[in-house]
C-alpha cells in the first residue's frame, strides 16, 4: 500500500556505490556497505582516495536518509494508519540505532584519518568542524535514549492528530476551527475557541506526562555527554559556534525593549476598533474593522494555482522550480482528519528533491505558509548540484531565512490572491504577524531555557515559570476565567516536544529577512539575486558568510531590531 504522493522516485544521480536494488528498512542489508567504507579507509593513502569515500559515505547517507523521511511523510499525512506508524517505528527502534554507532564510527575514522588536514580549504572546513564536534559528543548510551525520545515525539503527535471537535452538528480538526476565530460574529467566536480551549485541556495530563518523559531522558542524555545540562549539550549538539545562550537571553531582552511597545500598540488599535473594554483570546484573529474573513481560495487546487502566479511574476527560475513540485506530486496540502498537525518541508536526499506538507483550510496564513515552505523547497532545489550531502542542508538559522525572506518577497504579489484592497489588508496582517511573533518566540525559547535548566521542576514550578513569561511577552489579552488554558497553552507548540530548542533560530532567522525584505525595497533585482546566490551555498560556509551572502548580517542586537520594526511600522501605516 502506497501512501505516498508522489511514489518512488529515481536518485538525482545514479548509485555507484549502495546496490541499486536493497531494502533501506533491512538492517542486515544495511550493514555490509558500512562494513566496506570501514575497511577502505584504511586502504585510502591519498586525498582523491580520502574524497571518493566522503561521496560514497554520503551517497549511502542521502539513501538512508530518504528512508527515514518517506516513513515519516507517510506517518505524518496519515497518523491513523496503522500500516503507516508500523513503518515509521520499524526504522526508529530497529534501524536508527543500529545506524548511528556505524556512522559514529566513520566520523571517528574520518577525523583520525592523516590525510583530512590535506584535505583543501574552505572547501571542507565546516565539513570537518561539524564531524570532530559531533565525534566530542556521541555518547553509544545515548542511542537507546534518543530511540526512546523519538517514540515520544510518535505519541504527541499521534494525540495532537486526533483531536477534533463537533461543531453545529460537523466534526472538525482544530485547525479547521481556526477559520471561525476570524468570522465577525464575536459570540460565534468565543464559542468556537471555547470549545477548542476545552478539547486541548483534556489531552492536558497526557501532554505533561510526556514531557515529564522526554525532559529526564534529554537531562541523561546531556549528563552522558559530559554536560551540566541539556541547555549546554543542545547548544553544542546543534552546532551553535556564532552564538551563545546568552546571546539569546539578550535577543530575549531586546524583544521586551523593542518590539513589546509595537505588539502593544497594535493590540490597543485592534481594541479601539472592535470597540472593547479588553482584549479577549477570542479576539485577536479578527479583522479589526470587523470586515469578513480573508478568503483567498476556495480549495487546495486554487491555492496551488495562484502561488504558482506570484511565483511566474517573482521570478522565472523560482517558478520553474514549484512547477516541478506539482509535476511531480511532491504536495500534500489539505488538512484532514487523521493528518499530523502543522506544515514542513522534508528533503528526499537521494532524489534530491523537496515535499511539502501543510494543512490548508482556506485562511490567509495558509498563503503565508504555502510561501514559506516553497523558500525551505527552493533552497532545497538550489543545492542539488552539492555532491556533498551535509552540505546540501544549512544551518536552521539560515534554513529560516530562505523561507521567511520568501514569505515577504511573494507577497509582492499577493494580488494573485485578493483584490488590491484586500491584498493591503493581507499584507498588513502579515507584518503584524511578523512583530507578534517576537514575543511568542521568546516565551518558547525562555521557556525551554528555564526547563532544561531545572531539570528537577515539579509541575507546578513549570506552570509558574510559563506564566512569569506570558507575564512579559504576552501584551494585553485579558484570558479571565481561563487560567489553565493558559498556563497549558504551550502544549499546542509542537518544538518543545519534537524539537528541543528548535525556535529561536525563527527569531534570528526572521530578522535576516526583514534584512533581505528591507534590501529589496532599494534595489529589488540585486536583492532577489543575492537572495538565490545565497541558496546555493546549502551549509557549505559558516552561519555568518551565509548571512552576508543573502545581504544580511547575524544579528539579533537592538541596533538591528529598531530599524527593522521601524521600516514594518512604515509600511503598515501604508496600508
Amino acid at each position: 500500500m502506497n501512501l505516498l504522493p508522489f511514489g518512488k522516485l529515481p536518485p538525482a544521480k545514479p548509485r555507484s556505490f549502495v546496490p541499486s536494488e536493497i531494502d533501506l528498512g533491512d538492517w542486515p542489508q544495511i550493514a555490509p556497505l558500512f562494513d566496506q567504507l570501514e575497511a577502505r579507509m584504511t586502504q585510502a593513502r591519498s586525498v582523491a582516495d580520502l574524497e571518493k569515500w566522503l561521496l560514497d559515505w554520503s551517497e549511502l547517507s542521502a539513501a538512508l536518509d530518504e528512508e527515514a523521511s518517506r516513513r515519516n511523510i507517510a506517518m505524518t499525512c496519515h497518523t491513523d494508519n496503522a500500516e503507516a506508524e508500523k513503518a515509521y517505528l520499524y526504522f526508529v527502534e530497529h534501524v536508527e540505532p543500529q545506524l548511528k554507532p556505524r556512522q559514529f564510527a566513520l566520523e571517528q575514522l574520518y577525523v583520525a584519518h592523516p590525510q583530512r588536514k590535506n584535505l583543501s580549504q574552505p572547501r571542507y572546513e565546516v565539513f570537518d568542524r561539524d564531524v570532530a564536534n559531533h565525534v566530542q559528543l556521541f555518547r553509544p548510551e545515548n542511542v537507546a535514549l534518543e530511540t526512546e525520545e523519538a517514540k515520544l515525539g510518535q505519541q504527541y503527535q499521534k494525540l495532537i492528530g486526533a483531536q477534533t471537535v463537533k461543531f453545529r452538528g460537523e466534526e472538525k480538526t482544530l485547525v479547521q476551527m481556526g477559520r471561525f476565530l476570524e468570522e465577525p460574529d464575536r459570540a460565534l467566536r468565543q464559542e468556537a475557541w471555547e470549545l477548542v480551549a476545552r478539547r486541548r485541556l483534556q489531552d492536558v495530563e497526557k501532554c505533561d506526562e510526556i514531557m515529564d518523559e522526554l525532559i529526564k531522558f534529554r537531562h541523561q542524555i546531556a549528563k552522558n555527554a559530559g554536560f551540566d545540562n541539556y541547555l549546554e549539550f543542545i547548544f553544542r549538539q546543534k552546532g551553535r559556534f556564532d552564538y551563545t545562550p546568552a546571546d539569546c537571553v539578550k535577543f530575549h531582552d531586546a524583544i521586551e525593549s523593542e518590539i513589546m511597545p509595537a505588539v502593544r500598540a497594535i493590540q490597543n488599535e485592534r481594541k479601539r476598533q472592535l470597540n472593547l473594554a479588553k482584549l479577549r483570546p477570542w479576539d485577536l484573529a479578527v479583522d479589526p474593522q470587523n470586515r469578513a474573513p480573508l478568503k483567498p481560495f476556495a480549495d487546495v487546487g486554487e491555492m496551488v494555482s495562484r502561488t504558482q502566479k506570484i511565483f511566474n511574476q517573482l521570478d522565472a527560475g523560482l517558478a520553474a522550480n514549484f512547477q516541478e513540485l506539482q509535476d511531480k506530486k511532491l504536495l500534500d496540502l489539505d488538512n484532514r482528519k487523521g493528518k499530523a498537525p502543522g506544515g514542513y518541508q522534508s528533503t528526499l536526499s537521494e532524489a534530491r528533491v523537496p515535499f511539502i506538507f501543510m494543512n490548508a483550510v482556506g485562511v490567509q496564513r495558509d498563503v503565508e505558509t504555502i510561501l514559506h515552505e516553497a523558500g525551505h523547497a527552493f533552497h532545497a532545489q538550489a543545492t542539488r548540484g552539492e555532491d556533498l550531502y551535509p552540505y546540501r542542508s544549512a544551518p536552521i538559522e539560515f534554513c529560516e531565512v530562505a523561507s521567511m525572506a520568501m514569505e515577504l518577497l511573494g507577497n509582492e504579489f499577493i494580488e494573485e490572491f485578493y483584490a488590491p484592497a484586500e491584498a493591503a489588508r493581507a499584507r498588513k496582517t502579515h507584518l503584524e504577524g511578523i512583530i507578534g511573533f517576537f514575543p511568542w518566540m521568546a516565551v518558547v525559547d525562555g521557556f525551554q531555557h528555564w526547563i532544561y535548566t531545572h531539570p528537577g521542576h515539579t509541575r507546578a514550578e513549570r506552570k509558574a515559570a510559563y506564566l512569569k513569561l506570558m507575564d512579559r511577552f504576552g501584551g494585553d489579552v485579558d484570558f479571565s476565567g481561563f487560567g489553565e488554558v493558559r498556563v497549558h497553552s504551550w502544549h499546542r507548540q509542537l518544538h518543545i516536544f519534537l524539537y528541543p530548542f528548535y525556535y529561536v533560530e525563527y527569531g534570528i532567522a526572521q530578522l535576516g529577512a526583514l534584512q533581505v525584505w528591507a534590501n529589496s525595497k532599494a534595489n529589488r533585482s540585486k536583492a532577489l539575486g543575492d537572495y538565490k546566490k545565497s541558496l546555493t551555498l546549502g551549509g557549505s560556509r559558516p552561519l555568518p558568510e551565509l548571512f552576508a551572502a543573502a545581504g544580511s548580517k547575524l544579528d539579533f542586537s537592538a541596533a538591528t531590531i529598531k530599524p527593522l520594526i521601524q521600516l514594518a511600522g512604515s509600511e503598515m501605516r501604508k496600508l
